[in-house]
């Protein structure tokens, strides 16, 4: 069971920072998801996607960003920070939210194929030793129309290397 919270107007402009990082991960050829954790109206730390560039299947937007925080303030523990990612988290990256003690997760778009808030890896959240507070669909077109894009550029890019004569 996981508790949904309004959305409010600093999520919707604090998404837009966790969209901009997800295009720079686009831009290096990476999915583009992007995160950013945030102290109030401060943002402490950002993130996207590297697992392919850092040879690190666990360089995830989330991950990345956690890690910068965590560094930043000398704690792996991030009470009372909001972690704001373009995409519902994973299972691996939700775990990592729990462990750091993230106060708010706020995501964009679902993530229908590996997502573990709720769609189909779903977590049992209210069994968890720490409980985010959980926002969903912030933004949610803009983040998914960039994942759609990016996956459809791929499979094109992928055709016309399969048939170079066309």
């Amino acid at each position: 069971m996981t508790m949904k919270f309004e959305k409010s107007e600093k999520d919707f402009l604090f998404m837009g920072k966790a969209i901009a990082e997800a295009r720079k991960a686009q831009k290096r050829g990476e999915v583009p998801v992007g995160a950013i954790i945030v102290d109030g109206d401060k943002i402490i730390a950002r993130g996207h996607n590297r697992p392919v560039a850092a040879h690190d299947p666990t360089a995830h937007a989330e991950i990345v960003a956690l890690r910068r925080a965590a560094r930043k303030l000398r704690n792996y523990r991030l009470n009372g920070l909001t972690l704001y990612v373009t995409i519902e988290p994973c299972p691996m990256c939700l775990g990592a939210i729990i462990q750091a003690r993230i106060k708010r997760l706020v995501y964009g778009a679902a993530d229908p194929k590996a997502g573990a808030v709720v769609s189909k890896l779903k977590f049992n959240l209210h069994q968890a030793n720490h409980h985010p507070e959980i926002v969903s669909g912030v933004r949610s077109d803009e983040c998914l129309k960039l994942l759609k894009n990016f996956f459809k550029e791929k499979r094109a890019r992928s055709k016309k290397e399969k048939c170079p004569g066309s």
